[in-house]
Parts: C-alpha cells; sequence; structure tokens
C-alpha cells in the first residue's frame, strides 16, 4: 500500500514537472516572440520615421530647386524680350537710316528717280516787234529760280529742267533766248519737271499771289501738268557722259 502511494507520489511529480517544463517553455518562446515583435516593432517605426524624414528632406530641396528653375526662367525669358526688343529696334533705325539716305542720295541727285509729280513748261511772252524792251516777254533764270525754289519748298524730291537733274550746287544763266544749266545750253520752252506729290506741288504753284502769279505778271506763259509719270537720270551719269 505504502508502495503504491510512493509510486503515485512520483507520478505526479513527473506529470507536474512535465507540465511545469512545457509551460515554462510557452512562456519562454511567448516572451522571446514578444521582444521579437517588439523590436522589429521599434525597427519598422524608426525605419519608417527616417524614410519619411528624408522623403520631406528631398520634397523640400526639390521645390527649392524648382524656385530656382523658375527664377532663372524668368531671367531667361527678360533676357529674350530685351534681344527682341533690340533687334525690333535695330531694324527700325537701320529702315529710318536706309530711308533717309536713300532719300538724300535721291536729293544728290546719286540715283536714277522715277514717280508721280508735277511738270510746269515756262515759255516767252507774245510781244510786237515795235515794243522798246523784248526781254520783258522772255523767261530769264530767276523765273526758272522761282518755280525750282517753290517746288523744293513744296516737297519735291527731285527736279530736273529739260530732262537734266538740278543738284544743290546747280549754276542757272540766261544767255538771250536760252538758260544755260551747269554749261548745258537749253533753248525755250524750258519744262521743269518735279517728282513729289502732285496735289501738292501744283496748289503750291497756284496759291493766289504765289509763283504763277508773278510769272503771269512778267508775261510768261505758264502750264502746269500735274500726275505725270517722270523719270530722272541719275546726276552722276550725266556727268560721266560728259553732258
Amino acid at each position: 500500500m505504502s508502495k503504491n502511494n510512493d509510486r503515485k507520489s512520483i507520478s505526479k511529480s513527473i506529470i507536474f514537472s512535465l507540465v511545469f517544463l512545457v509551460l515554462g517553455f510557452i512562456m519562454a518562446y511567448s516572451y522571446s516572440l514578444s521582444n521579437q515583435r517588439e523590436a522589429e516593432n521599434d525597427f519598422t517605426g524608426a525605419s519608417f520615421f527616417e524614410q519619411k524624414e528624408q522623403y520631406r528632406k528631398e520634397l523640400i530641396e526639390q521645390q527649392e530647386r524648382n524656385k530656382e528653375l523658375r527664377a532663372e526662367l524668368d531671367d531667361k525669358q527678360k533676357a529674350v524680350q530685351e534681344f527682341e526688343r533690340s533687334v525690333v529696334d535695330g531694324e527700325e533705325n537701320y529702315t529710318a537710316y536706309a530711308r533717309e539716305a536713300e532719300e538724300l542720295r535721291r536729293f544728290l541727285g546719286l540715283v536714277p528717280v522715277k514717280g508721280q509729280g508735277l511738270k510746269v513748261t515756262l515759255e516767252d511772252g507774245e510781244y510786237t516787234a515795235d515794243h522798246v524792251n523784248p526781254n520783258d516777254y522772255i523767261v530769264h533764270e530767276s523765273h526758272v529760280f522761282q518755280v525750282i525754289n517753290e517746288l523744293y519748298i513744296s516737297g519735291a524730291e527731285a527736279i530736273a529742267v529739260n530732262g537734266q537733274r538740278i543738284h544743290g550746287n546747280s549754276h542757272i544763266v540766261c544767255t538771250g533766248p536760252v538758260i544755260t544749266v551747269d554749261g548745258i545750253q537749253h533753248p525755250a520752252p524750258f519744262t521743269i519737271e518735279a517728282i513729289g506729290s502732285p496735289e501738292v506741288l501744283a496748289a503750291s504753284m497756284q496759291l493766289s499771289g504765289g509763283v504763277q502769279d508773278q510769272l503771269v505778271n512778267d508775261n510768261i506763259i505758264v502750264t502746269l501738268d500735274s500726275g505725270q509719270a517722270i523719270r530722272m537720270p541719275a546726276l552722276l551719269s550725266e556727268l560721266d557722259t560728259g553732258g
């Protein structure tokens, strides 16, 4: 009886020992697993925070870079606009200079010219043989100069007398029934051609008390022919041909 009790006690002890051992192993494993998970959670949380912080820094850097690029783009656009304005201004200045140079060449007679304009013909007046002074009825250089000056004042771009170009230093002399222009003689009648606005040129000649009235008072026959297509050679070509 005593032996049976001892055996039962030993069996219980062994069973309890095994139970406690298994429980201890389970508890130790659970504790170890829990620590591992906490460590993993701590590591994952730290990594996520570091990664988030890195993204935030990169975003800030990218925003700063975009700001710099926008500023650089604005500067380049301003530079392009300045360049475009300078090109336009240069073209306008060049066009203005070219136009002025062309007008000057036309005025000096350095290039052939053509265009609409006005023809003024001056003829000797009719007089009788018994008149005491026939010079009172013929065209003189002063009459030609009156017409030329009036046409220039009215905006004539080029003027010719009987087809010969006139320049700023042209010399006109009257010798009896003929006039000499820069050494070349021309008989009457004298046709003075002017390139310019036909309406303006004609109106300037026909002003009350103006050049036309003065010429008529000097017994000169004056004929105006406006709206004509006029061509004039270059002055240099006339000089080169010995004209």
